[in-house]
């Protein structure tokens, strides 16, 4: 190992990775907290249509705000990597580029949100009492876009420096009032589907002023980019070059997960509300596999930035130490807890029934789904991006694949299926890659 090396290596602990992972996760419940809280609150007025068209006004906004999660991903690889190195001017630089982009981004979806809202009815297929409650949803909440594409940078940042407790903090200020207000507007008030999207709405836009007055505050004017290399050709063209791929690898996965509830909308409202129930669970799972993610992708962002392979290894190691724990425990919390949750979720019978129906089929989700979570992270670490296109690509072919055959056969339980499967195969397809990937990157910089 050279010296250039040595000079920026760094040990990898089990307390390095539960740093970031630890407040993280705990960030990160926040949020299906709050999918859970918006599900309970339009739950609890016992109408299906309305928890159906709450389902779809989310999956909808997910499926638009989640195709810009590159902006999260990018930064947080890019902002690892100057860490790695120690370059504090080019991370400002980064972070900069980050924020101009998601704020134009969120203008564009505000100018284009009447289109986006008939487009998606349509392609959900919501109509009646359904669509009126997926339009209510959807006109309010994508209000706070330009902020919420803020949020993205803001968090990719101090990821990418491993400032997991910031993340916290910002995460709970977001879903924390978002909580509060949706219980307040949703049910004191009853505004119902509407209250829990103006809720949304404010926790988005208080969260992005907190994020900026923070990262902004923690600035060295000494080390304040140029315009011009801030809107540097080079560094532009690199980061459209990830986010392209990166758009394509999220536009992807939420399509997945838009087709998964398209299909139930053809089960019927009942088996609708019963997955929407469900895709709570299998958030919950996600959220806390994406900490060990976020681990991975700040320990491999740095490693690959220090040119520090023993750091790479390490930090991959105990990360799927730590995942694959993490969501045995999950999945065993979900298949003893879960009846209870399902009845404090929904108040129809029709619907409870039918989600404990299928409840086995989300309680595994966590361990399906560990080594995508956990390949995703060091994959956006390491800035691999045309790696992750192709095999989300490839993964994708299969999950249709799935679908086609066992969805006619087996119903909402193939749908399920289907799913878990796609789970595996993002996962397998990218761990295939690592290791050659991981001696290609680390033999150039040597």
């Amino acid at each position: 190992m050279d010296t250039h090396n040595n000079r920026f290596a760094f040990a990898v602990t089990h307390r390095l990775v539960l740093s970031i992972a630890i407040p993280m996760t705990l960030g990160f419940m926040t949020t299906p907290m709050l999918g859970l809280t918006n599900t309970a609150v339009v739950g609890r007025m016992g109408d299906p249509e309305a928890l159906a068209g709450l389902a779809i006004g989310a999956m909808l906004f997910d499926l638009i705000m989640g195709s810009f999660n590159f902006l999260r991903a990018s930064t947080t690889g890019l902002t690892a990597q100057a860490y790695g190195q120690r370059d504090q001017h080019e991370q400002q630089a980064v972070f900069f580029r980050a924020l101009i982009s998601a704020l134009v981004c969120g203008l564009a979806l505000l100018c284009l949100s009447p289109l986006l809202s008939a487009a998606g009815l349509r392609l959900m297929g919501a109509e009646g009492a359904i669509g009126e409650a997926t339009s209510t949803y959807f006109s309010i909440r994508i209000l706070a876009a330009p902020a919420a594409l803020a949020n993205y940078a803001i968090l990719g940042f101090v990821l990418g420096r491993g400032q997991g407790k910031i993340g916290l903090l910002l995460q709970a200020i977001i879903n924390g009032i978002n909580i509060l207000l949706s219980i307040h507007l949703g049910l004191t008030l009853g505004w119902g589907v509407a209250g829990v999207a103006w809720g949304t709405m404010a926790g988005e836009t208080a969260g992005a002023f907190a994020g900026l007055f923070i990262v902004l505050g923690g600035f060295a004017k000494a080390e304040r980019p140029a315009w011009a290399e801030i809107f540097s050709r080079h560094r532009l063209a690199e980061l459209f070059a990830l986010n392209r791929d990166i758009l394509i690898r999220t536009f992807v996965l939420i399509g997945a997960f838009t087709i998964m509830t398209r299909i139930g909308t053809s089960f019927g409202a009942v088996t609708l509300a019963a997955n929407a129930v469900l895709m709570n669970f299998v958030l919950l799972s996600s959220y806390y596999l994406d900490g060990l993610a976020n681990a991975a992708e700040q320990i491999t962002g740095r490693a690959i930035g220090a040119r520090y392979r023993p750091a790479f290894d390490r930090g991959l190691k105990l990360t799927i130490l730590w995942s694959f724990g993490l969501a045995a425990i999950v999945s065993a919390f979900f298949f003893l807890a879960g009846p209870w949750l399902i009845s404090v979720l929904t108040t129809s019978p029709e619907v409870r029934q039918a989600a404990a129906a299928y409840l086995p089929w989300a309680a595994v989700t966590g361990l399906t789904g560990a080594l995508a979570f956990l390949m995703d992270g060091v994959f956006i670490g390491a800035t691999w991006s045309a790696d992750m296109r192709n095999r989300m690509l490839l993964s994708f072919a299969g999950y249709l694949l799935m679908l086609a055959v066992f969805v006619p056969l087996f119903g909402n339980h193939g749908l399920w299926l289907g799913m878990n499967a796609f789970l595996l195969f993002r996962g397998f397809f990218l761990a295939l890659l690592v290791k050659p990937r991981a001696d290609q990157s680390f033999r150039a910089a040597q």
